[in-house]
C-alpha cells in the first residue's frame, strides 16, 4: 500500500484515513478510482444530512481587488461549531470568491458552474466534499452580488 497516497486522498478529500485507507484498499490501490468511490461517498453523505434542521450559519463579504465587484452571502449550517470552523470559514469565503467571478444568476447555476479555484470539480461536488468534511448539512441560503 502506497501510504503517500493514501494521505493524498485524505488531503483531497477530507474523509477520515480510515475511509481513505479502505477506498483505496478496494479500488485495487488505483488513486483515481479511490479518489471516485470517496467523492461517491461524499454525495451521499450530503444527501442523507440535506433533510437536517439549518440552525447557525455565518454571512460572509467578498470585495474582489479591484473594488468594483463583490458578494454579500448567508451560509447555513447545523451548528455554532461548525460556523466558527477555519475550514468552514475558508470554504465559504472561496464559494464568495467564485460568485463574484463568475455572477451565476441564481443557486442552480452556481452550483452547476466549475469551481473557480478547482475547475475539476463543481461548486456543488465542492459544497459536498465541505459537508462530508464536517459532518454537517450545510447549505447556500442566499447571495446577492454587486458590481460597479
Amino acid at each position: 500500500m502506497n501510504i503517500e497516497e493514501v494521505k493524498k486522498l485524505r488531503q483531497e478529500t477530507g474523509a477520515g484515513v480510515t475511509d481513505c485507507k479502505q477506498a483505496y484498499e478496494n479500488a485495487g490501490e488505483d488513486y483515481k478510482k479511490a479518489l471516485e468511490v470517496l467523492k461517491s461517498q461524499a454525495i451521499a453523505t450530503a444527501e442523507k444530512k440535506s433533510t437536517r434542521e439549518i440552525k447557525a450559519g455565518v454571512i460572509d463579504a467578498y470585495i474582489h481587488g479591484n473594488g468594483k465587484a463583490g458578494v454579500l452571502m448567508h451560509i447555513g449550517c447545523e451548528t455554532d461549531f461548525v460556523a466558527k470552523n477555519d475550514d468552514f470559514k475558508t470554504a465559504i469565503h472561496d464559494i464568495a470568491m467564485h460568485i463574484v467571478a463568475m455572477n451565476p444568476s441564481d443557486e442552480d447555476e452556481l452550483f452547476s458552474q466549475q469551481f473557480v479555484k478547482n475547475p475539476e470539480i463543481t461548486v456543488k461536488d465542492y459544497l459536498n466534499d465541505l459537508i462530508a468534511k464536517m459532518g454537517e448539512n450545510i447549505k447556500v441560503e442566499q447571495f446577492v452580488r454587486f458590481e460597479v
